[in-house]
């Protein structure tokens, strides 16, 4: 053990590491030794106050005025740091309110866009209305005006005695209208409701409203052996009609 101790310290690792030159590995070695074995704890501690009293006979009197120096630089130092800390906090004030502007325009351009497409559609279901309206007004010019049209007069049955309409069919031009004169009054919680037959399938026209207007024409489903029902349906209007409240029927 002693043979190991004096190789150790015939070595110049304690030097070494009292002046923060050893490697990783030398430096875990050295201070197991210190540790482990007194007489190279007591070389440590000797080489240490050795090295403190050097350094104190050949130190260097700072000049003078350099602590004020130091101190000063160090002010400085923190004025340029709270500077910058300032132009950081403009800097990142400035960027959050671009941030916030250009989101803003961004929404605002959104909408436009959003709006843009809300009247694009909008106007574009008015054309298409206005397109059925004037192919609806052509197709009533072309009925009531072409010698081919048949007029089928209607009559309401026991259950609607006073009810009256005029149908006009066209099987050259496929076209189809009634015109409603009169409606019996109903209940307030009963109302018409107008069907059609086509090719086996029962479709629904909507309700009828007394107070149309006596000139007014529906249009009807044109197909061969067609037919249309009027009904009285519960207020509102039925999914499918009550066939034992039928009071007039169309045939083409």
């Amino acid at each position: 053990m002693k043979e190991k101790i004096r190789l150790f310290l015939e070595t110049d690792l304690l030097e070494s590491y009292l002046l923060g030159n050893t490697t990783t590995e030398e430096t875990l070695q050295v201070e197991r030794y210190i540790a482990m074995y007194p007489e190279v704890r007591e070389t440590y501690n000797e080489l240490q106050s050795n090295l403190e009293a050097y350094a104190k006979m050949h130190a260097i009197k700072a000049p003078e005025g350099l602590k004020a120096r130091i101190l000063q630089k160090i002010k400085a130092q923190d004025a340029g740091r709270r500077k910058f800390r300032r132009f950081a906090i403009a800097a990142s004030i400035s960027a959050v309110m671009f941030a916030a502007s250009a989101y803003f325009f961004y929404n605002q351009n959104l909408n436009l866009h959003q709006e843009n497409a809300i009247v694009n559609t909008k106007i574009q279901n008015l054309e298409a209305d206005m397109k059925q309206q004037l192919e609806d007004v052509r197709n009533q010019f072309i009925v009531l005006n072409n010698p081919q049209t048949r007029k089928v007069s209607i009559k309401g049955n026991k259950k609607a005695k006073d009810l009256k309409a005029l149908a006009y069919i066209n099987p050259v031009k496929k076209l189809s209208y009634i015109n409603v004169q009169n409606l019996p009054q109903l209940p307030e919680n009963q109302c018409y409701q107008m069907w059609a037959e086509v090719n086996g399938e029962m479709l629904n026209l909507g309700v009828i409203e007394s107070a149309d207007d006596k000139e007014k024409l529906r249009a009807l489903p044109y197909a061969e052996d067609a037919v249309s029902y009027i009904t009285i349906e519960p207020q509102g209007g039925n999914l499918t009609p009550t066939v034992q409240n039928i009071v007039a029927n169309i045939s083409y």
